[in-house]
């Protein structure tokens, strides 16, 4: 049971930093750069994406010995489209303003390569909890990042967070950052930021057994150089 519950701590954890999957697998950066340009934006999108990730998740995982493999792909797309459709008529209904803004992005998420992603390397694999903490965590780590890019961009380039004017900033704003540029040079800092927090070591040298002489990569080494042990 102990370990059932740290597997599970683990893939609901995973995906916010070790594996986020806009800041260290590079996926879905088309509404990470489309959206962000406030924050709202940022929350919308990870909340939407988050809710589409899990439902779809937890109906493939229910359906992974029933779907035939020929099939599995154009079937991983119905029940994706299904729950985008529904979230695209709850975000209508009760925040029109949110789903104005979202736009068209909104329907793309059909087509995100994290929610299928997961599906075809997790979901329809694995068993229904695990499935879900892994949708919660890729969800929560998708959001986290469009928030962080969203509250950057809107603060720098808007002088205003969540709507409300930030002293300065909000009479001298640098327009840049709401641009399409601004959103990819913010997305490189983060980035950044977060190889630097996360203490990625570089590759540990190789060794060699018989000493440096003959070695292709004696030049290179910090042990010796060329000729060393002649």
């Amino acid at each position: 049971m102990a370990d059932k519950k740290s597997s599970l701590g683990k893939e609901l954890t995973k995906g916010i930093i070790k594996e986020n999957p806009t800041l260290v697998m590079l996926l879905g950066m088309c509404p990470t750069l489309a959206v962000t340009t406030q924050a709202m934006n940022g929350i919308g999108m990870g909340l939407a994406t988050t809710f589409v990730l899990l439902g779809s998740n937890i109906v493939i995982s229910l359906l992974r010995n029933v779907i035939p493999d020929k099939v599995r792909i154009p079937s991983f797309i119905v029940i994706i489209a299904s729950f985008v459709t529904l979230i695209g008529f709850l975000l209508e209904g009760f925040l029109p303003s949110l789903y104005d803004s979202l736009g068209i992005y909104l329907t793309l998420i059909t087509v995100n390569c994290i929610i299928f992603g997961r599906a075809e390397m997790f979901a329809s694999k694995n068993g229904v909890a695990a499935s879900i903490c892994d949708a919660l965590g890729m969800g929560i780590g998708f959001t986290l990042a469009l928030f962080l890019m969203g509250s950057v961009r809107e603060i720098i380039g808007s002088g205003k967070w969540f709507g409300m004017d930030i002293p300065v900033l909000s009479s001298n704003p640098m327009l840049l950052f709401i641009m399409p540029a601004g959103g990819f040079f913010t997305l490189g800092m983060i980035i950044a930021l977060v190889n630097k927090l996360s203490h990625k070591k570089p590759p540990q040298e190789l060794e060699c057994g018989g000493g440096c002489k003959g070695c292709p990569n004696a030049g290179s080494c910090n042990g010796g150089e060329v000729g060393e042990d002649e």
